[in-house]
């Protein structure tokens, strides 16, 4: 290898070093701008800090946890899945699965929910929180709400 390959080799490890280590450190880039739901001309704004949610459908009426999930993510949450519980569920309620309960009642508010978040702590699940959806939540706009819990 001539003189020149060899300082010509090193100057590429250097600037992919310095891109690497740049990369890992932020500079040079601009931060992501925050995401801000528009719903009916309100404004909600987003978490503080992505909540990852989980979503379960125990009301016994079919897609409502799809539903929930677009309403979360409009939102600013970051439901990672939804899918059906087992045995119908009355009240919808809402499960901190890592001992912080106030990422958990962000999810509980923006559901319109009154009732108070509980801990279960699960670290397998990967999830700040778990919503189980009963028979008392409706998503906007659904002409079944009447005095039940609705979103707002």
């Amino acid at each position: 290898m001539s003189r020149w390959q060899t300082a010509g080799f090193a100057v590429t490890l250097l600037a992919v070093g310095a891109l690497l280590v740049s990369g890992l450190m932020g500079i040079g880039g601009k931060p992501a701008p925050a995401v801000v739901a528009r719903t009916a001309g309100v404004v909600a704004e987003p978490p503080a800090q992505r909540v990852r949610v989980e979503v379960l459908n125990a009301s016994g009426r079919l897609g409502l946890a799809r539903e929930a999930t677009r309403y979360l993510r409009d939102r600013g949450f970051d439901v990672v899945s939804f899918g059906t519980a087992r045995g119908g569920v009355a009240a919808t309620r809402v499960i901190d699965r890592i001992g912080k309960p106030a990422s958990a009642q962000e999810v509980a508010d923006a559901l319109g929910l009154r009732t108070p978040v509980t801990t279960e702590r699960d670290t397998t699940l990967f999830v700040d929180a778990t919503v189980v959806l009963g028979k008392d939540w409706h998503p906007a706009g659904d002409p079944a709400t009447t005095d039940s819990v609705k979103p707002q």
